[in-house]
């Protein structure tokens, strides 16, 4: 059973994953069904490679279209708002700051969007869980797999 929950996404990532989804409708199953083509072309399909992984790639193909499908089926577009946010929130980059004077910047996105090397982080996540609804000037403490971590929101703005 698929979770029904809605999906946050800013219109950004929904526009990516509709992009994706429209890719694997057309030009990805077309390739497919030139791959399989090619196959059966070559007769005996019982010990033929090329047919075997023609189907695997058609069976991962409608995989990903069933999930994108699901996916924006549920979606929430989440608006970035204008000025200055006054909590965090999906579509809000937050500047933190550790005791030690660290600083780090990170926007809350839908978890289908985080990306922690691109500093999108889920709103689903530990730390997202614990920024959610905090302002400027709260601490937050988050506990990690090396202990706890402390965190002070230092800014907040629009992505």
């Amino acid at each position: 059973m698929t979770n029904k929950k809605p999906v946050y996404l800013t219109a950004e990532g929904k526009a990516r994953l509709e992009q994706e989804l429209a890719y694997l409708k057309t030009e990805k199953m077309r390739q497919i069904a030139e791959e399989m083509g090619r196959a059966i072309a070559e007769g005996d399909l019982r010990e033929n490679a090329g047919y075997d992984e023609a189907r695997r790639a058609m069976w991962e193909n409608n995989s990903r279209i069933a999930e994108l499908e699901d996916i924006l089926s549920r979606v929430q577009v989440v608006e970035a708002g204008n000025g200055v946010p006054t909590e965090v929130q999906i579509g809000v980059t937050v500047e933190l700051e550790t005791p030690s004077g660290q600083r780090m910047s990170l926007t809350m996105v839908g978890s289908h969007e985080a990306d922690v090397f691109s500093g999108k982080i889920s709103n689903e996540s530990p730390l997202g869980q614990a920024l959610m609804g905090k302002k400027v000037g709260d601490e937050v403490q988050v506990k990690g797999p090396k202990g706890s971590q402390t965190y002070i929101i230092v800014d907040l703005a629009y992505a």
